[in-house]
């Protein structure tokens, strides 16, 4: 009985002393939990906190996850044998776009996602995805869905199908006459497309305890039958788009040197009237000084001309 006693004490040392201690990595994140229930923080979900703040009004009333007790990293720490310890790793991962975590083989071996877009043109995407695991949401994360990466692929790919769908270029070029095609308003417009992913997917922490850190589609490509028709298009769209261009710089070059011509002919005009309104001025203070001051002017003014004539003709009155 006695062996026993000291069996049963030896491993009750063993189950919560030697083994009751545990530790947590540097890129490690912890929640305890005491009979299977997660220690909580009384009376916060995380509605009350800024996690939430990109869901939607609709959406607050789906995704309300309490608010846990966080263990960092560091240790060591204790635990009794009625307590778990469940450890995630929040280190930033990286994962291809088209990456289905339950079926691998889906998206050509997760390397190409298709999409169609709005006229009807069925194109593969190629990209990357940043993620880690909400320290702020770890809840959703550990206890709320099943598969959270799979949750927050699938909410991506949703929205990035929606959006490839339904985009359109925000400025149309009327100037060519040419028909825009969407695939081309998608390359050209990658940038904007990849800020609204991030704006979309910022509630995926809310939603599923997982942060999208960047979405970087790089590859847009149309099928194999229509690359070649598609090239025809952008090399007809170009030269059209540069024989407007030449047009409009011709255009515009002339308009300039009328402009110029138009300065050029105003001062000589003015240059010439100038002398004339001096001439003028002149006159007008002369006759303003007396009655006989002008007269006397344009006598003596007529007098070198008299002596550079070689004939003279004089009226005689009669």
């Amino acid at each position: 009985m006695g062996a026993i006693l000291a069996g049963l004490a030896l491993y009750a040392f063993c189950r919560c002393i030697l083994f009751g201690f545990y530790t947590v990595d540097q890129n490690q994140r912890a929640i305890k939990t005491r009979f299977g229930r997660a220690r909580r923080i009384a009376g916060k979900t995380t509605l009350d906190d800024p996690v939430s703040e990109a869901l939607r009004p609709d959406e607050r009333e789906r995704y309300v996850w309490p608010q846990v007790e966080v263990i960092g990293p560091g240790g060591p720490y204790f635990k009794w044998p009625w307590e778990k310890i469940h450890k995630v790793t929040v280190a930033t991962r990286t994962v291809n776009m088209a990456y289905d975590p339950e079926d691998p083989t889906a998206n050509r071996g997760g390397t190409v996602l298709e999409a169609v877009t709005k006229d009807q043109l069925n194109t593969g995407l190629t990209g990357e995805l940043r993620w880690r695991v909400s320290e702020r949401n770890l809840y959703a994360y550990i206890f709320g869905v099943k598969r959270p990466i799979a949750h927050t692929m699938g909410y991506f790919i949703s929205i990035l199908r929606e959006r490839i769908a339904n985009f359109e270029a925000q400025a149309t070029d009327t100037t060519t006459g040419v028909q825009g095609v969407s695939i081309n308003d998608l390359r050209k417009n990658l940038r904007d497309l990849n800020e609204h992913m991030d704006r979309e997917c910022e509630s995926s922490a809310a939603r599923y305890g997982i942060v999208l850190d960047t979405s970087l589609i790089t590859g847009i490509d149309p099928p194999a039958d229509v690359e070649s028709a598609l090239a025809a298009i952008n090399t007809a769209h170009n030269h059209v788009s540069s024989e407007v261009s030449l047009a409009q710089a011709a255009a515009d070059q002339k308009i300039v040197q009328s402009r110029r011509a138009v300065e050029i002919e105003t001062l000589r005009a003015e240059a010439e009237v100038e002398p004339l309104k001096q001439l003028a001025a002149q006159l007008s203070a002369l006759k303003a000084a007396g009655p006989g001051v002008l007269h006397a002017y344009l006598r003596n003014l007529k007098l070198p001309l008299y002596a550079r004539a070689k004939d003279l003709v004089v009226e005689v009155q009669r």
